[in-house]
């Protein structure tokens, strides 16, 4: 059985600037079952297509060192 992708939109408002953007892109890149990431400073949000639940891909932003929402 195959898991079902999943687009979740997260806000970051502690993302400021490329850095911001690049170490949590990263971080999420790396994580197994992320098919890809897109991430707007302009509105704060990072876009995630995956198989994983919500709560794994906050807590990988918080670890990145994020607060998101």
């Amino acid at each position: 059985m195959t898991e079902e992708k999943k687009v979740q939109i997260i806000k970051v408002p502690d993302m400021s600037c490329q850095h911001c953007k690049n170490r949590i892109a990263d971080a999420l890149r790396q994580m197994p079952g992320v098919q890809s990431v897109s991430i707007d400073l302009e509105t704060k949000e990072v876009t995630v297509e995956s198989v994983l639940d919500r709560q794994l891909i906050l807590d990988c932003i918080e670890q990145a060192g994020y607060q998101p929402q």
